[in-house]
């Protein structure tokens, strides 16, 4: 749960709705479904952006094109890019 307030997708107007529809469409499968979904249907994170649909959807379009299949790293190799990187910045995410 995010500490600030966010928009439920419910509520959602058109820009915030297309915003979300539009950066999930660039996650790979294996990431179609958030592990602790929120009001908004997506993960915590996604929520917490929901202010400021522009900002939502350039944060994570890129995370979804950084890990596109189209890429030459397999999926083990994103996932440990991302786990040291989480590690350095001691994210507990």
């Amino acid at each position: 749960m995010t500490w600030i307030k966010t928009i439920p997708m419910a509520k959602a107007d058109e820009k915030l709705r297309k915003a979300i529809e539009a950066q999930r469409a660039l996650y790979p499968v294996e990431y179609a479904t958030p592990v602790h979904p929120d009001e908004s249907g997506g993960s915590t994170i996604v929520g917490s952006h929901t202010l400021i649909p522009d900002a939502l959807f350039h944060s994570f379009a890129t995370f979804g094109a950084l890990m596109s299949p189209d890429l030459p790293l397999s999926r083990r190799q994103h996932e440990m890019i991302t786990t040291m990187v989480s590690v350095t910045n001691r994210c507990k995410y």
